[in-house]
């Protein structure tokens, strides 16, 4: 267990990697956020929240089936919100990542077994180093089904976790999404070291054994046969 100490100064790390990337932000400052439109054809979406979208993002992306993530924000009562409003704690948004997926391939129920793994679900608003509301862990379901299979995964999972403390992950259905900055997008791919150093000084893998036992396993391929 990490002190309140500890913990207040790792507070600030994302906001310190953000400062060494000061010349991207102010080549990006006109960059807008949009609403995101309907997934594809043939495929479907899932809207997660998990703390910080760079490693929410970099985690879905590890998922066969998985087509495309963006990160973005969700769940907040202003219109195209920026970074700096968000992370201000002033809309209500949270830090999410949608993913589109091939429901062929992957489906809904595997990849919310698989969020759980990458998240702290005992941590309310706030994970691993980040604190506040923009950080709160969330499923965003998207129809009654999803809905159900959320709320039938967080069940289950509070009857096996291995650990003692309450889930307090919400699940609530989708509002807006809108797609961050376009700095922000793919940015453990952009920022290899920046995002490492993020990463490992915030303790995300770290708490991440600490709850599970062992870092999160992408699910495996079907065998072709649609969700149901």
């Amino acid at each position: 267990m990490k002190t309140p100490l500890f913990l207040a100064a790792r507070n600030g790390m994302k906001r310190l990697v953000m400062a060494a990337a000061a010349l991207t932000l102010l080549a990006s400052a006109a960059a807008q956020t949009v609403a995101t439109g309907p997934a594809p054809a043939g495929l479907a979406k899932a809207t997660f929240a998990g703390g910080c979208f760079w490693c929410v993002e970099a985690d879905f992306d590890k998922v066969p089936g998985v087509k495309s993530t963006i990160s973005g924000y969700i769940g907040g009562k202003v219109a195209n919100p920026s970074y700096e409003q968000v992370a201000g704690k002033s809309t209500g948004h949270a830090e999410a990542v949608e993913v589109v997926y091939d429901p062929k391939v992957v489906s809904y129920e595997q990849l919310v077994e698989y969020f759980w793994r990458t998240i702290d679900p005992t941590a309310k608003d706030r994970q691993f180093c980040d604190a506040g509301s923009p950080y709160r862990s969330g499923v965003f379901v998207h129809d009654g089904q999803q809905l159900a299979a959320a709320q039938a995964s967080k069940a289950k999972l509070e009857k096996s976790k291995p650990f003692k403390e309450p889930v307090v992950t919400e699940i609530t259905l989708a509002s807006t999404f809108y797609a961050a900055e376009d700095y922000h997008q793919d940015y453990y791919k952009k920022n290899p070291v920046r995002y490492k150093y993020y990463r490992n000084g915030c303790g995300r893998d770290e708490r991440l054994k600490q709850l599970w036992g062992s870092l999160p396993v992408p699910p495996a391929v079907t065998d072709g046969t649609p969700s149901k």
